[in-house]
């Protein structure tokens, strides 16, 4: 399993915003993509920055939506978000949510 991380910073005011547009336009986007799993956001308390996991089934995928999707995605949020967002990918070692097929020598 892969992950792919994308910090970002809030305009301020934005996290409800931001939240709908997550809900109801990238998930949907998400969903249609090969090997997507799932995706989860973190808001931090004071409001002004959110870390967004996608879980994919291979690094493949993940990359394959790096480059096809995520480019409407990211100006999708353009509207809530302040910067550039920050992309960070990972391997996924562990997940009690998903069955990680093989675990790889650390």
């Amino acid at each position: 399993m892969f992950a792919r991380k994308v910090s970002m910073h809030l305009k301020p005011g934005g996290a409800a915003d931001f939240k709908q547009k997550i809900e109801s336009d990238v998930i949907p986007v998400l969903r249609k993509q090969k090997g997507f799993l799932d995706e989860i956001t973190f808001l931090y308390p004071s409001g002004k920055e959110v870390h967004a996991f996608s879980l994919w089934e291979t690094a493949e995928d993940a990359e394959a939506y790096s480059r096809q999707a995520y480019p409407g995605v990211a100006k999708l949020l353009a509207s809530v978000i302040e910067g550039v967002p920050r992309v960070q990918t990972y391997e996924v070692l562990n997940s009690s949510f998903h069955r990680v097929a093989a675990a790889t020598a650390v």
